[in-house]
């Protein structure tokens, strides 16, 4: 994506199912744990760059030993620091107490992260705040070790304010008024009545409040919490959670929006945000990766029963797209391909915005991240060749001589190596003149491949706002002095805001929304927008609403919509023609068939909290209010 965007969170859970001396006889060290938490969260650096934070709990040690820990950094390179703190530390002790290298008991009792269950996270910064305050794990502390809770997700809620509003009524007082500790104190309200329940339970069956502790961390029904906990949430989540005595849950939302894949064997369980993250740190094959359920929870109780069980009603499945199409990892098996067919699937369409022309088209792509639907695009365009060979030497000419043949059988696709990155460049003078000069210096280009008159198509992942394009690429692009250039974008316009945890949510922000207002300027049909704010007023607090905005697009097509685009994004300065090309929402279902949830470019919300915001977003941007809305 061209385009800068703030997404996505990234969850690690490592549960070790054996003794620590195991993993120390058969890996040399007892700090197996730590080292595998690293290793999934370096991984998945792609999902979070502003802050991370790990924590750890330690099974059945002696009373006023610290079995909890917690680290967090919202440094240049959270997951470095996180890790160079606990780093440290474990090295200061052992270099303290040289003689208890091979004493794992020792250890346990006293040095700080080695214990038996860990939990991890990265994080971006989404509300644009990145104190250390707001980067997870978040912690519930209490002296019974069962109403210990600690919290961690990649998620968003679309009614928090609701959500905080049930905490007040039933007596509580939060802190912060972020969803993240509305969850976690919704979660750790229930906790703490089913702790007391069962503690009167025993009580009455004459069990002492010593022996009921062991008998609680049996019992605790963790299903059960659950239930009650998520009961009026509305958002995308993949939710993790430690309690202090040792069970361990990971709850998926009901639409399945937001990832979440596990692993088990005998020695380990292990929850990620992606599967290839999985399959490498612990080299395993696919099939051994399951994803969790949507509306279900990965349970790991602290005797070692693990189980998957339903916590709430599912919602039809609408697992992210755009999680494939760029948020996650490309080295996933299924995301690869899916990929590359996005890239084939449009390719039909650039032939049309080149008139056939392969002899006089260059092809290329930007980001680096765009790669793989660029392959998509490079194998179709051979089989588009090779078809047209074919035809030419089973229905053309029979009598064709070895040098035309050989110069047939030549012809390839023009596959370039256009635009390079350079090194991120600070924009540190404050006037928009010369930042806009900085920014338009971001990529290098190759000179000496594009003829003036060549067509040049450069494919990218997805145009949001398409600022970079306007201010940067396109005209680094020109100075190849094409005669055309074709931008295409391997993800349909996106037109809507997402509330489930991706940082996109002012529709003026969005270029498919200039664009339509744009358009609807030209053919004077502008009061559209003062109708559908009055629509989304009334109905603002309707409990079933439906999404007005997309009354908006309805007057036009979808090539004029990506016309107009083209035309706001080339500036006078540009010499050469420029077009736009978007995926279909049809080829988007083909390539990526079961992740269908396409809210960003259809408006088609899950939840009913998603129709509220998108209403919300839209009276925000009538009325002027540079805020979200949710």
């Amino acid at each position: 994506m061209s385009d800068a965007i703030k997404h996505e969170c990234g969850i690690a859970l490592v549960r070790l199912l054996k003794p620590l001396q195991y993993y120390k006889d058969k890996y040399g060290t007892a700090f197996y744990g730590i080292n595998k938490m690293y290793l999934l969260m370096e991984k998945q650096h792609n999902r979070g760059q502003d802050g991370a934070g790990f924590a750890s709990v330690k099974f059945d040690v002696k009373p006023g030993t610290r079995y909890i820990s917690r680290v967090r950094s919202n440094e240049q390179q959270p997951i470095q620091d996180v890790f160079a703190i606990i780093n440290e530390r474990l090295n200061g002790v052992m270099k303290e107490n040289p003689e208890k290298t091979n004493d794992i008991q020792w250890q346990i009792e006293n040095m700080p992260y080695i214990g038996n269950l860990f939990l991890g996270h990265v994080r971006y910064g989404t509300f644009g705040k990145n104190s250390i305050e707001s980067v997870h794990p978040f912690l519930r502390q209490n002296n019974w070790k069962h109403k210990n809770l600690i919290v961690a997700g990649n998620f968003n809620m679309t009614n928090s304010s609701e959500l905080l509003q049930e905490l007040i009524e039933i007596g509580q007082h939060p802190k912060e008024n972020t969803d993240t500790v509305t969850i976690m104190e919704k979660i750790g309200h229930f906790l703490d009545d089913e702790v007391l329940d069962l503690y009167y339970q025993f009580k009455q069956k004459g069990i002492s409040k010593k022996d009921a502790s062991e008998h609680i961390a049996k019992e605790l029904n963790i299903q059960k919490i659950l239930k009650r906990s998520s009961k009026n949430w509305d958002g995308g989540y993949a939710m993790a959670g430690l309690l202090g005595h040792g069970d361990a849950f990971v709850l998926r939302d009901p639409a399945g929006i937001r990832p979440a894949y596990y692993y088990q064997d005998d020695e380990v369980v292990v929850v990620a945000s992606e599967r290839p993250v999985i399959q490498t740190v612990f080299d395993v094959d696919i099939d051994k990766v399951k994803e969790i359920e949507r509306a279900h929870a990965l349970i790991i109780k602290k005797d070692g029963d693990i189980s998957v069980k339903q916590v709430m009603d599912q919602l039809p499945n609408q697992a992210c797209s755009f999680e494939r199409i760029y948020f996650s990892r490309g080295s996933d098996a299924d995301i690869y391909e899916e990929r590359k067919n996005l890239g084939k699937l449009i390719f039909p369409k650039v032939l049309e915005y080149i008139d056939h022309d392969m002899n006089n088209t260059v092809f290329s792509y930007i980001p680096n991240t765009a790669e793989t639907s660029f392959f998509g695009i490079s194998e179709a365009a051979e089989d588009y060749l090779n078809r047209h060979k074919l035809d030419v030497i089973l229905n053309g000419n029979k009598n064709i001589s070895a040098k035309k043949l050989t110069e047939l059988l030549s012809v390839r696709p023009r596959i370039e190596k256009i635009a390079v990155k350079d090194a991120k460049l600070r924009t540190f003078i404050a006037d928009d003149n010369s930042r806009d000069d900085l920014v338009a210096h971001v990529y290098d280009v190759t000179y000496g491949v594009v003829k003036p008159t060549d067509n040049l198509v450069i494919i990218d992942d997805s145009i949001v706002r398409g600022t970079t394009l306007k201010k940067s690429i396109i005209k680094i692009l020109d100075r190849l002095n094409p005669k055309k250039i074709v931008v295409v974008s391997s993800a349909p316009q996106i037109r809507y805001p997402d509330c489930y945890g991706i940082d996109m949510a002012r529709l003026e922000e969005f270029i498919a929304f200039k664009a339509t207002l744009e358009l609807l300027k030209d053919h004077n049909k502008y009061h559209i927008i003062e109708d559908i704010y009055q629509k989304c007023k009334d109905n603002i607090d309707n409990p079933d609403p439906e999404n007005y905005v997309k009354e908006i697009y309805n007057p036009f097509s979808a090539e004029q919509i990506s016309n107009k685009i083209a035309e706001l994004l080339k500036t006078e300065s540009i010499n050469a023609d420029v077009e736009i090309i978007f995926q279909s929402i049809d080829n988007l279902h083909k390539a990526i068939p079961n992740h269908p949830g396409d809210w960003y470019f259809t408006g088609n919300y899950p939840t009913k909290g998603g129709m509220r915001v998108v209403n919300k977003a839209f009276m925000n941007f009538y009325e002027g209010k540079k805020e979200r809305a949710y």
